[in-house]
């Protein structure tokens, strides 16, 4: 995810040069001289992902009983400037200041992952009424205040704000649009070649490209859940409705049939080789992969997501060490919202990965497999130490309520 982290920050500098579309690549190494925050989960160059993949490693450790450490958060927290925005990464050591580049996306990340993890809520709330206050016309959100709305962005937006309590459809502007009539506006229509997939932003001549990305994204943003969805209950099988007054949850599964119809050809997505690249074949996406995996689930089609869970399992553990943190809460993620042993995937416990990748965890429990299965450890070893029964009775709660996506790597770019 620092790939689409980066990517998304170029991207924005792509639109306003005037270029077609977004491009997408990789986020530079550090020097090997250059000192990381500490708090800081990786070991890259945080320029453009160092908030997004912070939050995502909260976001994973949350739903696999992990407590992230104290100097994790607050390194998290002092990203925050007092009104409430994130930037991609910023030296807290200075002030926000007019010249801060505010980011819609790191903060909507953000919000999401303090209330998940039930720590800073008023810095949470502080963060939600800072991305309503730069809510576009049209209803939703660019990457920047004031860009052009976009799929992605506005569905990260939507599932924070849903996180923190806010009735996103209540949402309205002056002309009456909501965040949801913003994404369903970027829909293209069922009986259209790519019926049912989202596009990214409209083209120059409004033409609406499917974008893979942005039809996961928007599959969630749709349904008003958050990046660390669950599994829904089942429903039937997905089908693309037409129709120019759908709801936004039938507007969701017209993404979801689009993402079904794309990886019953497939069981992994795959995106364009990068510029300059040797080589000129399309690759495999491991992080759209998941994301499409996540989306399906939370439309309640985790039918339609096995035999891409059972390829990411053989194939995208090594990718998922290699892309650090985020990639690593991706597979993560994606394994959780299919019902997948996150710390036996592919034969690698990625829920211990990611702690080796930033401080030392608070507190660690093993959750049940099985409902009938072994009880969250009390042990006291590094690897499992015990939980207070607040916390377990938090961790109930909050799965009890169904915790709320996106995320491959924030690629802004346009799809096949």
């Amino acid at each position: 995810m620092t790939v689409r982290r980066s990517a998304a920050a170029l991207a924005t500098t792509a639109v306003l040069l005037g270029a077609a579309a977004p491009v997408a690549v990789a986020a530079p190494s550090p020097s090997p001289s250059a000192e990381l925050p500490a708090g800081l989960y990786g070991t890259t160059d945080p320029t453009y992902d160092g908030v997004w993949r912070q939050s995502l490693a909260f976001l994973a450790q949350k739903i696999e009983y992990v407590t992230p450490s104290t100097a994790a958060v607050d390194w998290l927290v002092g990203q925050q400037c007092d009104s409430g925005a994130f930037t991609s990464y910023r030296d807290a050591s200075k002030p926000c200041d007019a010249s801060t580049v505010m980011d819609t996306n790191a903060t909507a990340v953000a919000v999401q992952a303090l209330v998940e993890i039930n720590q800073r809520r008023d810095d949470a709330n502080n963060g939600a009424d800072w991305l309503k206050s730069v809510q576009n016309e049209d209803g939703g959100w660019g990457y920047n205040p004031g860009s052009p709305s976009d799929a992605n962005s506005t569905s990260i937006v939507i599932g924070a704000l849903a996180r923190t309590g806010v009735p996103v459809n209540e949402l309205t502007t002056a002309d009456g649009s909501t965040p949801y009539t913003a994404l369903q506006s970027l829909a293209i229509p069922c009986g259209d070649e790519d019926g049912g997939a989202f596009a990214y932003q409209p083209g120059k001549k409004g033409e609406l490209t499917a974008n893979l990305d942005a039809t996961a994204a928007s599959v969630l943003g749709l349904m008003g859940k958050g990046i660390a969805s669950g599994t829904s209950n089942a429903v039937k099988d997905p089908s693309c409705t037409k129709g120019d007054d759908l709801s936004p949850e039938q507007t969701a599964q017209n993404g979801s049939f689009f993402l079904a119809d794309t990886l019953k050809k497939s069981p992994y997505l795959e995106q364009a080789p990068m510029p300059g690249a040797e080589n000129t074949e399309p690759q495999p996406d491991y992080g759209n992969t998941a994301d499409a995996v996540v989306a399906l689930a939370a439309s309640g089609h985790t039918d339609k997501a096995e035999a891409s869970v059972a390829w990411l399992q053989k194939n995208a553990t090594e990718w998922a060490k290699q892309g650090g943190p985020a990639a690593t809460a991706q597979l993560i993620l994606a394994a959780h919202a299919t019902g997948a042993d996150a710390r036996s995937f592919g034969g690698v416990n990625l829920v211990k990965q990611l702690s080796t990748m930033g401080p030392a965890p608070a507190a660690t429990a093993l959750p049940s497999p099985t409902p009938t299965g072994p009880q969250p450890s009390s042990g006291t070893d590094s690897d499992d130490s015990g939980l207070s029964l607040g916390w377990l009775i938090g961790i109930g709660l909050v799965a009890g309520a169904g915790i709320g996506f996106l995320l491959s790597m924030r690629r802004k770019k346009q799809q096949p």
